[in-house]
């Protein structure tokens, strides 16, 4: 589909038509072209391997989990991403440097984790300009496909839309409530008695707006504790229907791994 077409009258019909038809490779005025990708953690959970691997290159069935985020990335259109690391520095930095395509990485350093949602206030200039742009937490796999959801954050006046998922542990998660306009009405963190099983996937996507609710404090500073539960009422939520899991213990990476090879084994048949 053509830039004429999109920008033709009538537009808006052909926009929602394409993020649909051709969610891989529309590259319309709504598509959002950049995202943070929050890989600060130390990976506690995955101790012994995160001692010398940063989480974010642990492997998926033999390929980096960073290097999987960022194919997902350039598949989906996104041309700039924002990396946080907290530790093993170098070896991001040289699997970054041996790419040979993909989008633009620009690769930041903390010493100790500022919490996902400081990350992103302090280099809240990455998206200046940017009328609404993705927030990834690298400690997830995923293939999902992003228009989608982008289709639904531009049909909703919302500050942020949150990719859900159907949590098998409600009460290690956090728990959303939707109205029948897919509303967030409630969240709750890692509740003691969960009222589903409907859970914050680590993917949103942002308008600027979000800054004016991102607490500036020394500290950690946290999407789940501190700006969430802020945004009720002001979000929207996208029940993910791709693959996503978790690869936060040791057992959980190995499961998402037997995964992912299957999955893919399946995908590559004629």
């Amino acid at each position: 589909m053509s830039g004429a077409a999109v920008g033709a009258p009538g537009g808006e019909v052909y926009r929602a038509a394409a993020y649909f038809l051709f969610p891989e490779r529309y590259q319309g005025p709504e598509a959002p072209v950049k995202a943070y990708l929050l890989a600060g953690g130390r990976g506690e959970r995955l101790r012994p391997l995160t001692l010398t691997t940063p989480k974010c290159l642990v492997p998926i069935d033999g390929v980096p989990l960073l290097g999987l985020w960022l194919e997902l990335c350039h598949r989906n259109g996104v041309t700039d991403v924002l990396l946080n690391v907290s530790h093993h520095e170098e070896q991001v930095r040289r699997f970054l440097d041996a790419r040979a395509a993909g989008p633009r990485v620009t690769l930041v350093t903390e010493p100790e984790p500022l919490g996902s949602a400081r990350t992103v206030f302090q280099h809240r200039e990455f998206a200046q300009g940017e009328e609404s742009f993705w927030i990834f937490y690298a400690d997830n796999l995923t293939d999902m496909r992003l228009a989608p959801m982008a289709a639904v954050h531009h049909a909703h006046d919302v500050v942020l839309t949150m990719g859900l998922f159907h949590a098998p542990n409600p009460r290690a998660a956090g728990i959303v409530q939707l109205d029948r306009d897919g509303l967030v009405v409630a969240f709750d963190e890692k509740p003691e008695h969960p009222q589903g099983d409907l859970a914050n996937a680590g993917v949103y996507l942002a308008r600027p707006s979000v800054f004016d609710y991102i607490p500036d404090r020394p500290g950690v500073v946290d999407f789940g504790h501190d700006v969430l539960p802020r945004l009720v009422g002001r979000m929207a939520g996208y029940v993910i229907d791709d693959f996503l899991v978790d690869i936060g213990t040791p057992a959980a990476l190995e499961q998402a791994g037997r995964a992912w090879h299957d999955r893919q084994a399946r995908e590559a048949r004629p």
